[in-house]
């Protein structure tokens, strides 16, 4: 029952933090916060990918084991291809779940600069 619900809080952590990951630029109030996930996600997946491999996360190597606790195997090794694999009942491509991942991030750092840096300096100079 502890396992149960472990897994529901990290399912539901995940997703919050995919969401904000992609959105969190959207609010001014939320902006720096933004900024710090961003650091801290890329940190995770290329600096501690460094010894764990590239994309490494510790929420999911966390969940992982309680799922593994839970008997589930075979997962996969990111929480979005699990998840998409979830809602869809399909076994996603885990290279085109990686590339919409990348893009993703990609737009959300480009956003997470141009909001910070840029949208902030003009408003400094009017």
């Amino acid at each position: 029952m502890l396992y149960q619900i472990a897994d529901y809080f990290f399912t539901i952590f995940h997703l919050f933090i995919i969401l904000f990951t992609l959105l969190g630029w959207i609010w001014h109030r939320t902006r720096k916060l933004h900024f710090i996930l961003i650091f801290f996600t890329l940190s995770s997946w290329f600096l501690l990918g460094i010894w764990f491999g590239i994309g490494y996360c510790p929420i999911t190597d966390w969940q992982w084991q309680i799922k593994e606790s839970l008997g589930e195997q075979n997962l996969p090794s990111s929480f979005i291809k699990y998840f998409a694999d979830k809602i869809t009942g399909t076994n996603i491509n885990a290279d085109i779940v990686d590339l919409f991942t990348g893009i993703g991030i990609l737009f959300a750092i480009i956003a997470a600069i141009y909001f910070r840096f840029y949208k902030n300096e003009k408003r400094n100079m009017a």
